[in-house]
């Protein structure tokens, strides 16, 4: 969470983790996960401008060429120690991607940001 500029206090994140343990098991299986980090990154989106915003999708951007591709989003997601299975960043992609070109601009960045609730 640290790596996308999220820093709960333990207390934050119990409240985040209930929030999103859908299962009720009391832990936090990768799809539950997922929502929790795209919550948190759009929940802390909110009020930011516009370069504020660019500098998110740029933490995802790591070689700068202005688009987040699935190596990319691997990466950031696998920073997490997290178990996210080859099929996750698929669906991630796939939910994301709305030109089908394999990988995320940062318009649908934002557009994907949005549609998490």
């Amino acid at each position: 969470m640290r790596m996308l500029g999220q820093n709960p206090t333990p207390e934050e994140l119990q409240e985040t983790i209930a929030e999103v343990d859908d299962d009720g098991s009391g832990s936090v299986d990768v799809e539950e996960f997922q929502v929790m980090m795209v919550c948190c990154m759009k929940d802390d989106s909110k009020g930011k401008s516009e370069e504020e915003l660019s500098d998110l999708f740029h933490m995802f951007d790591k070689n700068a060429d202005s688009y987040i591709d699935l190596d990319e989003l691997k990466m950031m997601l696998q920073a997490t120690s997290e178990a996210i299975t080859e099929d996750d960043f698929e669906e991630l992609m796939k939910d994301g991607d709305k030109n089908n070109d394999g990988r995320f601009n940062y318009n649908e960045f934002l557009e994907f940001m949005k549609g998490v609730e």
